[in-house]
């Protein structure tokens, strides 16, 4: 732990005085590009792997998939860590330990090496998740808040685009193995990490975080469309993809030009999503998403019913990423409701209701999938149905004090 404390403490506002690139901003754009190295090379193989290596059927997916979720679930220990670890070394070593299990996922191709090494990697992912968010929300302006979280998301849908672009170019052409893509695409999340570590300073925020768990009543609406998030998202990353392999035969480098498209679009999208949500409000932006990730769930469920083919279902993938990216405008709602040293328990206990379904939809749909794959759609549309009608309840100008329509402005906000 002594290494961890030799590090030069920084406030925001001395930060300002340091080079750009050394700047709390550039740390969080960094991070954000040093995630999907790893990630993005573990999701695009995933199915494929677990296909043609490992032998899975929807049955084990949907186990995997759960098993991954799990660390997700624990997210609130993140609270019990911070006591003794500051959040942003944390969010470092969850890198460190994500791209490490990356490194060696290759060398497992069975359930039992894929279940530990899913819930090694898993840990990294969702704890560097749960501080990465609480550390945009604090380091961020809150005037400034949806547009660079839209550069964020830009970043990491560039570095996304990087993994996924050397994939589709060199699968083939320089007939690579899983092995050496894992090591690849972990070991570079592992270098970032490592650099980070020693280029940038301690950043202080301005208010100390409780470390303890922190549940609000005046979040309730919060929670809910948290809950619902996890639910209907868990839907989009184990089936959808999974579809297109299983039903339409494609290969390792056709599933990584797809998620290819998803990462140019949302390289190209995100920042001027940002600029819609600061421009119309977190209300609209949520419910513009809702309402397009219904219709798009219902055309999945229609590829099974009406037999439509892969042009429209590889559409259909690109324009559901597209939607998901609005999913920030949950993050600076939350924002403008919070009182600022609830952040960091908040985000815990925020990713921990979001992962409460994610434990066990996976597997339970599992099954149903392997009998009639439209309703796990048509169960998904259900889902972004209710978010909408949950959204609808944020009212137009969010603040401590009036965090939904139904909420009387006061002075004093009580818990």
């Amino acid at each position: 732990m002594s290494i961890f404390r030799a590090k030069r403490i920084v406030t925001l506002t001395e930060a300002k005085s340091l080079p750009r690139w050394q700047q709390p901003v550039t740390l969080l754009i960094v991070m954000a590009a040093a995630l999907p190295l790893a990630f993005s090379t573990w999701l695009a193989l995933l199915n494929n792997f677990v296909i043609e290596v490992a032998n899975f059927d929807g049955v084990d997916i949907g186990w995997l998939q759960s098993v991954r979720e799990i660390p997700g679930f624990l997210a609130v220990g993140v609270i019990v860590i911070i006591m003794f670890m500051r959040e942003q070394v944390l969010a470092l070593v969850s890198l460190l330990v994500l791209g490490l299990a990356v490194m060696v996922t290759g060398f497992f191709p069975t359930i039992g090496g894929l279940l530990v090494t899913t819930m090694i990697s898993s840990i990294g992912f969702h704890y560097y998740a749960t501080v990465s968010q609480s550390l945009q929300l604090q380091w961020l302006d809150k005037d400034k808040a949806p547009q660079m979280l839209g550069w964020i998301v830009s970043a990491g849908s560039a570095a996304s685009l990087v993994a996924y672009g050397l994939l589709v170019l060199g699968w083939k052409t320089l007939g690579l193995s899983y092995n050496f893509v894992y090591m690849v695409g972990g070991g570079a999340t592992v270098l970032i990490a490592i650099i980070c570590w020693f280029a940038y300073p301690q950043f202080e925020s301005p208010e100390t975080q409780h470390t303890k768990m922190i549940l609000r009543k005046r979040y309730w609406l919060y929670y809910a469309l948290e809950f619902m998030a996890g639910a209907r998202r868990q839907i989009f990353v184990v089936f959808a993809a999974f579809m297109m392999v299983e039903r339409f035969g494609f290969e390792v480098h056709e599933v990584t030009a797809l998620f290819l498209i998803n990462f140019v679009a949302n390289m190209l999208f995100a920042p001027l999503m940002g600029h819609m949500v600061a421009r119309i409000g977190e209300r609209k932006a949520l419910a513009f998403e809702y309402v397009g990730l219904t219709l798009v769930f219902l055309a999945y469920g229609g590829i099974f019913f009406f037999g439509w083919g892969v042009v429209l279902a590889a559409a259909l993938y690109v324009i559901d990423h597209l939607f998901f990216a609005l999913a920030f405008a949950l993050k600076t709602y939350f924002q403008k409701i919070a009182d600022p040293k609830d952040i960091a328990p908040t985000a815990a206990v925020s990713f921990t209701i979001n992962h409460i379904a994610a434990v066990f939809l996976p597997a339970a749909l599992g099954y149903l999938w392997i009998t009639s794959p439209s309703m796990v759609f048509v169960l998904a549309a259900g889902m972004a149905v209710t978010s909408l009608l949950l959204a609808l309840m944020i009212p137009r100008h969010p603040e401590a004090g009036n965090e939904t329509i139904f909420s009387h402005r006061r002075s004093a906000v009580s818990p």
